[in-house]
């Protein structure tokens, strides 16, 4: 799952971001709310997180210009700013939710999961499964049948893409753009190399993989 952040304190976005990528979400960050505009426009994101107070256009803006827009990926505003009007104003701005600094990162974290789960496009089960694959989104585990798969991050990342599209052709552009940052490089065969971890990892008890070559296109995740 990709997380855009939109905060002009360096500090708090690096903590953010950092404590984000922890946890397995790919993340972007923007440091003013023009290229925090650019990016949520030009970029596919599960959820933004926007800050009031940006250089160049406000977080208000922002967030009325991507309502405007048309765009309906859940926006989490983060404010000092803590009085009942201003909480209505953000909402009425077409917020989804409004969290006031300082702040829990524990508490972020519950509230990005509530904003996925609300979120259209995303399943509300906690497993995802493709045959005897099961994946545990809140545990963050893989098992193959009563075996438990060890897998990094990035695998996991991969691997959860995949699963929602099982069934489905998925090029390589979508999964850099949902699985690796902005900064990630289409020309190198870093996805590859994870599709082979995957595979090691995935098809020890078969003879052909779980995950399809399909090629000039991209992969595809069988349903069995």
């Amino acid at each position: 799952m990709r997380i855009l952040i939109i905060e002009d304190e360096k500090k708090m976005a690096s903590f953010i971001e950092r404590g984000l990528k922890e946890e397995g979400y790919v993340v972007d960050t923007a440091y003013d709310g023009e290229t925090g505009w650019e990016y949520a426009t030009t970029n596919t994101y599960d959820v933004i997180i926007l800050d009031w107070m940006l250089p160049k256009m406000s977080g208000l803006a922002v967030c009325s210009k991507l309502r405007q827009a048309g765009l309906t990926v859940p926006i989490l505003i983060l404010t000092a700013r803590d009085g009942v009007d201003d909480k209505i104003q953000g909402l009425d701005q077409g917020a989804d939710d409004y969290l006031t600094k300082p702040f829990s990162f524990n508490e972020l974290l519950a509230r990005i999961r509530a904003l996925l789960r609300r979120s259209p496009g995303f399943a509300e089960e906690r497993v995802l499964k493709a045959g005897d694959l099961r994946l545990d989104l809140i545990s963050r585990q893989a098992h193959i049948g009563s075996q438990i798969i060890t897998l990094s991050q990035k695998e996991f990342s991969l691997l959860e893409y995949l699963m929602r599209h099982t069934g489905e052709v998925v090029s390589r552009s979508q999964i850099a753009e949902h699985v690796w940052d902005l900064h990630f490089d289409p020309m190198t065969n870093t996805i590859d190399v994870f599709i082979n971890f995957l595979r090691k990892k995935i098809d020890t008890d078969r003879r052909t993989s779980r995950i399809e070559t399909v090629r000039g296109v991209g992969y595809r995740l069988l349903e069995k």
